[in-house]
């Protein structure tokens, strides 16, 4: 008996497969389409092989997403999902030439679980409602930075023609806002527009209180001095902003239809209860580590795996001697910028959290290194709360702290909380912090 490894060379309408042994030799080549009667022919070689094979054939591809990945789990078949990045080297070990086809990779990719099958693991065995809430929280997020990117080229085309409509608004993306624009997409219609069609149109935007304050700042500002472009010109930059408004209320709507779905699926798990007792995890914060983490408890065997997973463990690199100590730059980068965007709620909500990046910052740590020193405690005392299905104590998390946050003054909480918060808007405008409930 002998073992076998399986690599398949993903492409988007075939797929090219290989087998190779214990000596590294080559028992399998064949090409399949990306069909179901390719994979039934797979799944009928990868049979055949077992036969006289001890032990599962493990097969190794590039990706962990799409129909096949998904039907060989489905099949029962152990699959690891090997970094592009390693394949390319060690694609250089078997073809110093540096020559590439889709065969030789699949080649390397075999021999890869033959020769290092320990530094590769298999994919999580997630379940099924884990998987949706992965695929709702991405797609969620994926409409939140549309909706940035719309608004942020409606802002830019408005700066070029419309400058008072800005100096209304702050939030483009605001009902009242696309309200009054779709009412008055130029200055010349801004002139003219009178408070009663303002005042309409908010309601029928929703708001149902501060009206006529509301319509007296808008109007005042509408109604104030700027340059103006060339009638024919601002006419024409109007049409571009509806054009825009359009797809902003598109991108809107997207992102309440998607964080309802959301919600809806991550209050199902199981887990939701332990991950929202943490303090400044709220619905959608909590579904995006949820979704990046999964439930599959063996995938993480330690905190500091998940730690290194998320990107907030530090990085040492030491050679001769020199030692430098960095910030962690592999990583996956949506859990690493979830995790990034709990330090903040978790300082507002949590005495013991604040004091422990107080006492961070008071050591000369800038407000980046401090918060990844909280939240990579905070994603430490995840893991263990989540291993051990108990909820959130803050006794137990900052033992150290814990008693001194109960007696300090709220006033000095707040002014050095103020003082942290400065720094983190600035660094995170790219992303909407609004986006992020934690209620």
């Amino acid at each position: 008996m002998t073992r076998l490894w399986c690599g398949i060379d993903w492409a988007e309408r075939h797929h090219d497969v290989s087998v190779v042994d214990e000596q590294g030799l080559s028992r399998v080549r064949v090409r399949i389409e990306d069909t179901a009667t390719g994979f039934g022919a797979l799944m009928t070689m990868l049979a055949e092989q077992q036969a006289g094979c001890d032990g599962p054939i493990t097969v190794a591809i590039e990706t962990a997403k799409g129909l096949l990945p998904t039907a060989l789990r489905a099949a029962g078949v152990p699959v690891m999902a090997i970094n592009p990045l390693a394949v390319a080297r060690y694609r250089d070990r078997h073809s110093p030439s540096r020559t590439k086809s889709d065969a030789g990779d699949a080649f390397v990719l075999a021999n890869i679980l033959r020769t290092d099958p320990h530094a590769h693991r298999a994919l999580p065995a997630d379940s099924e409602l884990a998987r949706t809430i992965h695929v709702l929280a991405r797609a969620h997020q994926d409409a939140v930075w549309d909706r940035m990117h719309v608004a942020n080229k409606l802002r830019s085309v408005l700066r070029e023609y419309y400058p008072t409509f800005l100096a209304a608004f702050d939030d483009l993306a605001s009902k009242e806002a696309r309200a009054t624009l779709h009412l008055a997409p130029s200055p010349a219609l801004g002139k003219v527009i009178r408070k009663s069609s303002l005042a309409a149109a908010l309601r029928r935007a929703g708001r149902t209180r501060g009206i006529p304050v509301a319509v007296d700042a808008i109007h005042l500002a509408l109604h104030g001095d700027q340059l103006r472009q060339p009638d024919q010109v601002e006419a024409a930059m109007a049409q571009h902003a509806i054009a825009l408004v359009h797809a902003l209320d598109t991108a809107v709507s997207n992102v309440s239809r998607l964080e309802a779905k959301l919600t809806e699926a991550f209050h199902q798990h199981p887990d939701a209860a332990i991950i929202t007792s943490f303090p400044g995890l709220g619905t959608v914060l909590g579904a995006r580590i949820l979704a990046e983490i999964g439930d599959d408890r063996n995938r993480f065997a330690t905190a500091r795996g998940l730690k290194a997973f998320a990107g907030t463990a530090p990085v040492t690199r030491a050679s001769g001697m020199k030692t430098i100590v960095t910030r962690r730059v592999v990583r996956n980068k949506r859990l690493g910028q979830a995790a990034y965007l709990w330090a903040l709620p978790m300082i507002a909500h949590s005495p013991a959290a604040h004091a422990h990046f107080t006492a961070r910052r008071e050591r000369g740590d800038s407000y980046s290194a401090a918060a990844r020193n909280l939240t990579n405690r905070g994603i430490g005392m995840l893991h263990h709360c989540l291993q051990n299905r108990e909820p959130y104590d803050e006794t137990r998390a900052f033992p150290d702290h814990a008693a001194r946050a109960v007696t300090s003054s709220k006033p000095q909480a707040t002014e050095a909380l103020q003082e942290a918060e400065a720094p983190a808007r600035r660094r995170q405008q790219v992303d909407a912090l609004a986006a992020c409930d934690v209620s």
